[in-house]
């Protein structure tokens, strides 16, 4: 019983070992808008959740989202639903507290409500995108862009709300001249939603309460039941706060409607049947339907595009039939993964499945991108002065976004962190990992699935000097991206993958057009004043010193891309002139002999720069004052008091395939000296940036099914712990030491092994103990026992060896 116990001991001193320094760091979202949805515990609002989770994600909605789950105590008990979506439960008022009125839509003004007060997320927005569960999103609402204010929210139109307009607005709010007609899509600042909200929900009661003007004629209300009090009291409370709307009728579209030609909404509302020739859907036929929990059920498949297209030759009704068939897909998509993500066996193939799975399918839903129209109301117009009203529209241009790799643990972990943020930032448009790699090391890469990757020979060794430069697979793979791919974009966002997107880099922005593409300012680069610049190229008073972030017009790309390869191979093999007094290479090694590539190739084409010093920022740096930098580039070590981060330290460490590995946390905010403002931003800039790496490889080891942290099955992948076992000391050591600095993996690995010798002594002194006793009061052995004992001990170094 006491060596069960002393084994007992050892045991849970490895394991108490094991979970050092697997906690996971949650780092904090740096984006500052919230959408919110509010939904009650049933069958019905789950699959829309599902759906409007999926569009979220799909769409690249920036910041987070939060379920407002409106339950009883005893609906909760039996809830299924709670790991549907990021969830805050708040108390259900479908049946008033007071009163004992049955209406469920007040559960939305009093669950908004309920997060102001009780929520921390609420502490730390700018911006709320406030939606209905029965949505879909098909690209990102970004407030600021959609011409919200301080003040100023934007809605979309609900014009049969047409209280607003009689005896029902005079009744109800002291300032009837300032009630909107809005509803659906709500983006709004933070400061507005905070006076509005407990006016939304007072309103909303009294609007209900006054059944004597529940009449069609009067509310708008097909029924005559009250059944929008909420609408109205969402309408009538802006208007009591004084909040005068931007409202534009092409944000939101409901299936089964005609978009308006040129125009792209961005929101689909299911909120009405729709059909598309013989097939239709309504929501109100699904009301308590366990789709969510049937393992491969779907709603019915409507019609392929091929078949709708020969339905309807008008192409802006076809435009409609396919926002139908667009959104019912996109329910059925997201139904489909989250079966897969629960757990469900893999369904049959179908060509429905097939179609859901297919890039033609992938390319109709890819996210979509609105300019507005005029966000203003019609009571505006009355009063103050608007743009030429006979301006044209112009529909942003197609963006798709590059950015160059090699197969190697190195780039692995930046490809996660710049994916991670490029799906928070509402980066418009497509993005595309180009990935170097030698035939030997695409055999044994294990990162296929990091980012939608265009697979590039690589030329780190020059197939024709043998020069050994990695730097220029960066043009080549551009180079080769362009003549092997039907790139339909028309603007291309070229980036480093040691990046993190902060928000969107598009040309409209930022003023890119063909013939002058926008870069960030690269001052280092000496040589486009020297004689460097006069030996590579013709037009040395065109040469930029630019590099870091490239916006370029396909166009221009398509012919400078061999110019960028020629010149970089140019630079590279002049020796003579690698001296730091002309290049500016503090290494006089040429290692940046590809940015003057670029450089150079760009002046030969006499291509001038938009310079703009407001788009990246390396971390360490102090931020100019009000400046809200697009994009951090960690190529340089940065530190925060006594903490540091080096990408160079990483370059063989293998984060990505090891459960739970994540870079050393920076400081707590909290902890930083106010005493000085400039330093303060720099450092608040600085644990941004390493949070959010460590965000996204928290993520990423959750969609890899990582087991739970804390365990040592957690603690490293099964495979990794196959072929790092049995390797050095050193070796041994990266693996179980990804959460602690360089200077402390040694004395973790101390504590190993001296874990491991107890464990091993304790087992050799059990073994000893049952040999002597087993021999006390036996006969002398012969030869048959010997050979006995030689098999037992075989045995024995056989379970000490899997133990």
């Amino acid at each position: 019983m006491g060596k069960v116990s002393i084994l007992a001991a050892a045991a849970a001193l490895l394991m108490l070992l094991a979970g050092r320094g697997s906690a996971v760091t949650v780092g904090e979202s740096p984006y500052r808008i919230h959408t919110l949805f509010s939904v009650e515990c049933q069958n019905y609002f789950d699959w829309q959740t599902v759906g409007l989770v999926h569009s979220f994600k799909k769409a690249r909605q920036p910041g987070p989202v939060t379920r407002l789950l409106s339950c009883t105590d005893e609906e909760l008990k039996g809830y299924r639903g709670m790991d549907l979506a990021p969830t805050m439960v708040v108390p259900s008022m479908s049946k008033h507290p007071k009163t004992g009125d049955w209406y469920p839509a007040i559960n939305k003004p009093a669950g908004i409500v309920h997060w102001l007060k009780h929520s921390k997320d609420a502490d730390n927005v700018d911006w709320v995108v406030i939606l209905d569960a029965d949505m879909i999103i098909r690209g990102p609402i970004i407030p600021w862009e959609l011409g919200a204010e301080k003040g100023r929210p934007v809605a979309a139109l609900y014009g049969y709300l047409i209280g607003c307009d009689n005896i029902l607005a005079k009744l109800h709010t002291h300032h009837p001249e300032l009630c909107d007609k809005v509803g659906g899509l709500l983006a709004m600042h933070m400061d507005d939603l905070r006076k509005l909200a407990p006016l939304w929900l007072s309103k909303t009661e009294e609007v209900r309460e006054d059944r004597a003007h529940w009449a069609t004629n009067i509310t708008g209300d097909i029924y005559g039941k009250g059944w929008i009090s909420e609408m109205y009291g969402y309408s009538f409370g802006a208007a009591e706060v004084g909040l005068r709307h931007k409202i534009n009728d092409d944000l939101m579209i409901y299936p089964g409607y005609i978009p308006r030609p040129g125009v792209e909404p961005i929101l689909l509302h299911y909120g009405l049947p729709f059909t598309v020739g013989n097939w239709s859907f309504s929501k109100l036929d699904h009301h308590d339907d366990a789709i969510v929990y049937d393992c491969g059920r779907l709603f019915p498949e409507p019609p392929y595009p091929r078949q709708v297209r020969q339905m309807e030759p008008d192409p802006n009704k076809l435009r409609g039939l396919f926002l139908s068939l667009e959104c019912i897909n996109s329910l059925n998509e997201g139904l489909l993964l989250h079966h897969a993500a629960s757990g469900c066996s893999k369904p049959k193939w179908s060509k429905y499945l097939s179609f859901l799975k297919s890039k033609t399918f992938a390319d109709l839903t890819s996210p979509k991108y609105l300019v507005p129209k005029s966000m203003t109301t019609e009571k505006e117009d009355e009063t103050e002065e608007h743009e030429t009203p006979n301006e044209p529209d112009v529909a942003h241009p197609k963006i798709h976004t590059v950015f160059s790799t090699e197969c190697t643990p190195y780039f692995d972990w930046q490809t996660v962190g710049l994916m991670h943020s490029f799906g928070l930032s509402g980066q418009p448009g497509n993005i595309t990992r180009l990935l170097s790699c030698t035939d030997e090391d695409l055999k044994k890469y294990k990162g296929h699935d990091l980012a939608p990757t265009h697979y590039v020979p690589s030329m780190s060794r020059h197939p024709l000097t043998g020069d050994w430069y990695p730097a220029i697979n960066k043009p080549a793979a551009v180079l080769h991206w362009l003549n092997h791919v039907d790139i339909d974009a028309e603007f291309i966002v070229i980036l480093d993958a040691d990046m993190i997107l902060r928000g969107p880099i598009t040309p409209w922005e930022f003023g890119a057009a063909r013939g002058r593409p926008v870069s960030t300012p690269y001052d280092y680069l000496i040589g486009c004043e020297n004689e460097l610049a006069k030996l590579h190229t013709r037009h040395p008073d065109a040469c930029d010193k630019v590099g870091g972030v490239i916006i370029m017009h396909i166009d221009d790309l398509r012919q400078f891309a061999m110019l960028w390869l020629h010149k970089t191979e140019e630079v590279r093999a002049d020796k003579a002139h690698y001296a730091t007094n002309l290049t500016g290479d503090i290494y006089e090694s040429g290692w940046i002999s590809e940015m003057y590539g670029y450089s150079f190739g760009a002046a030969e084409l006499e291509l001038r720069h938009i310079i703009n010093g407001e788009i990246l920022i390396y971390p360490g740096y102090v931020p100019e004052p009000g400046v809200k930098y697009r994009v951090f580039h960690y190529g340089l070590e940065f530190k925060v008091g006594n903490w540091s981060f080096d990408k160079a330290n990483w370059r063989e460490v293998d984060v990505v395939n090891t459960c739970w590995a994540e870079f050393p946390a920076p400081p707590d905010p909290s902890t930083l000296h106010h005493t000085d403002e400039n330093l303060l931003k720099r450092d608040l800039l600085s644990i941004e940036c390493a949070k959010t790496l460590d965000e996204a490889l928290r993520l990423h080891h959750v969609r890899r099914k990582c087991p739970p942290p804390g365990t040592l099955k957690g603690l490293v992948d099964s495979k990794e712990t196959e072929t790092t076992v049995s390797r050095k000391f050193g070796q041994i050591e990266r693996t179980f030491a990804f959460n602690k600095s360089p200077s402390e993996s040694f004395s973790t690995w101390k504590l190993w092994l001296v874990a491991m010798w107890i464990f091993v002594g304790l087992g050799l002194l059990t073994v000893a103990s049952v040999l002597f006793s087993g021999r006390k009061g036996k006969k002398p052995k012969g030869k048959g026992y010997r050979s006995k004992r030689r098999s037992s001990y075989g045995d024995d170094r056989y379970v000490r060896g899997s133990d």
